[in-house]
């Protein structure tokens, strides 16, 4: 007899188990149909650092804070090899040359930006930050040129946070994969075997046109020819987003 109450017991703990179970389910799908709570996969947010390795597109970009003697002979290198690249230039530099953007921009080449005053973001407070951003919107905004959506943030220096407050201006934060410190003036030939050995499918390139790259037209004549016999095409970047579909990964 008493066998037979363990059984019945064990048999009502299952039951009551079940029940319980069934409720938990019906009170989060009523909670979540509700809208009170749910739980969703949120990513994090992230900077774009490298295409689609599938395809052959490669984005060369440039950064320019200051100087304007640099940036004609990297123009007139990317103009022989029929190259169309990305240029970050900074809202500063941008208002005190506005004849060189507009040469940038006439050679079909696409512009990004790099802030207003191209001051490390990880040092400032995020209010700062955001007035930097605004400032540099209101500038390219004055010069006539509305669709400026890609940042890169001065001296690559960015967390989650800037990343979070570009994309809520609708600005999509952009590293690199490749990096030969051309402005370090390594010598011509370092800066273009850095770049023809490293260089992959969907890769970023950085390069600079500010006055302190004083070799990196002089490479750019072995280095645009030669990626192109390799089979790479050079995309803008917001091409290389749009043909391949690019993952955003977030930067290290």
């Amino acid at each position: 007899m008493s066998h037979f109450y363990v059984v019945k017991a064990v048999k009502w703990k299952r039951y009551i188990l079940i029940m319980a179970l069934a409720l938990f389910a019906a009170l989060f799908l009523w909670i979540e149909r509700d809208g009170a709570y749910s739980v969703v996969s949120q990513e994090e947010p992230t900077a774009l650092t490298k295409g689609n390795a599938n395809e052959d597109g490669i984005a060369l970009t440039f950064n320019i804070s200051w100087g304007d003697e640099k940036v004609h002979g990297i123009l007139d290198e990317l103009e022989k090899s029929g190259v169309q690249a990305t240029f970050f230039v900074s809202g500063e530099w941008a208002e005190n040359h506005p004849d060189i953007v507009e040469e940038i921009t006439d050679q079909k080449h696409e512009l990004g930006m790099l802030g207003y005053r191209y001051e490390s973001y990880l040092e400032q407070d995020i209010e700062t930050v955001r007035e930097d951003l605004a400032e540099a919107r209101d500038v390219f905004d004055k010069m006539g040129y509305e669709d400026v959506d890609l940042l890169r943030p001065p001296n690559g220096h960015f967390d989650e946070d800037i990343i979070e407050l570009a994309e809520k201006q609708g600005l999509t934060v952009t590293h690199w994969g490749v990096n030969p410190n051309d402005w370090k003036n390594p010598g011509t030939q370092s800066i273009t075997d850095m770049v023809m050995k490293q260089t992959e499918n969907g890769d970023i390139i950085l390069m600079h046109a500010s006055d302190s790259a004083k070799q990196t037209a002089n490479a750019l004549q072995t280095i645009l020819p030669g990626l192109q016999e390799k089979g790479f095409q050079f995309v803008t970047i917001s091409e290389l987003i749009n043909q391949a579909h690019a993952d955003s990964q977030l930067a290290d």
